[in-house]
């Protein structure tokens, strides 16, 4: 089969991002794909066949013509947006081209019934790729995307390049831990909830060892170290910026934390797992709890539980042990589920499922 895969975002390198081009490379071992992005941020990320598109809005017509010439000069079979704003074009260009346009959804959303809901999501698409089970239970309360249509697929991780670019996991037998924390720094990561959870476990009792680092960029870096300040927590929370390469950060870290309001199937936080970090996690409500069973492969708290976190800490801090018991299992679980295997037999299923419906 032959993919064309799309991602317009205007910037930062994301979970989203890495998920598709992961979810791209997987598919090129056996398919012909083809990815069209907007941003060399993006697109450097990757060695598949590319193109470099303006994606200004839904009805950018240089944009829905330059990727019409592309389907047809490599014979593309699925187009796969995973974008909002590439959902109509691809699915103009789908038509078009008489071709399969499968939506990329990595976040929970409610499309609302209306003339453009309607037109997106059920009349130009013709498959759905979602990450988790709640995200097409959001998808269903629409009431106008059949459930057919959606189909649950994992993300997953490319598990040999995490083996070779990340040093092995050494055993902490010490009483020092090291938290980290990855991803934007935007509110809906939630990040000043994570210092203020932090800040509450190193006042539980004297002389904690530990240290808070957040591997990421963003809009909210300026208010975060306001934070850190007032809590008086400079050199025990460390904004460390944007890392090319955070793997040897997070096989070195004991603990990984995610306080997000809403999430998908976060890569970052399987990443972490594999990579022998006990996780503590918001519900998030998104994929966090089919990745997490509580006090077996992780732990869940409540969004905007400060005491909650700052429990959990410390139980992990003074009970090595029970935190290495959690994080094993947590390793084992992402290696057993979330291989990048499983995201190319499972879309090819679907996609052939999909072209093999009544043909445009």
């Amino acid at each position: 089969m032959n993919f064309l895969f799309l991602n317009s975002a205007s910037s930062g390198w994301g979970g989203n991002e890495k998920s598709v081009i992961l979810a791209a490379e997987a598919l090129s071992g056996r398919h012909h794909v083809v990815f069209a992005y907007r941003r060399n941020e993006i697109g450097d990320h990757t060695d598949l066949l590319k193109y470099r598109l303006p994606f200004i809005f839904e009805g950018d017509l240089y944009t829905i013509a330059k990727l019409v010439e592309i389907v047809k000069k490599h014979s593309i079979d699925v187009i796969v947006p995973s974008k909002r704003k590439e959902y109509a074009i691809a699915g103009i260009v789908s038509r078009i081209c008489g071709i399969r346009n499968v939506l990329w959804l990595g976040a929970l959303r409610t499309p609302k019934n209306t003339l453009a809901g309607r037109l997106v999501y059920r009349t130009l698409a013709d498959g759905i790729i979602v990450n988790a089970r709640q995200i097409k239970e959001g998808l269903l309360k629409s009431g106008f995307i059949p459930a057919d249509r959606i189909r649950v697929i994992y993300n997953g991780i490319d598990t040999r390049e995490l083996d070779r670019v990340a040093p092995e996991k050494t055993r902490n037998t010490g009483r020092k831990m090291v938290i980290t924390a990855m991803g934007r720094l935007d509110k809906n990561k939630s990040h000043d909830l994570l210092i203020r959870g932090f800040a509450r476990f190193l006042a539980m009792m004297p002389a904690i060892e530990a240290t808070l680092q957040i591997l990421g960029e963003g809009a909210e870096r300026a208010n975060l170290e306001q934070l850190i300040r007032k809590l008086k927590l400079d050199g025990k929370v460390v904004l460390r910026g944007f890392i090319d390469n955070p793997y040897p950060e997070l096989a070195g870290s004991d603990v990984f934390a995610m306080t997000s309001v809403s999430e998908g199937l976060s890569i970052a936080l399987l990443e972490a797992m594999y990579l022998g970090n006990a996780p503590v996690s918001t519900l998030a409500g998104g994929g966090v709890t089919e990745i997490i069973t509580d006090s077996v492969n992780g732990r869940l708290v409540g969004y905007g539980d400060e005491n909650a976190l700052a429990d959990i800490f410390l139980k992990f801090y003074l009970e090595p042990d029970y935190r290495r018991q959690i994080s094993e299992a947590a390793r084992l679980s992402v290696a057993e589920k979330y291989s990048a295997a499983c995201i190319e037999q499972q879309m090819v299923t679907f996609c052939r499922q999909t072209i093999a419906k009544q043909p445009r």
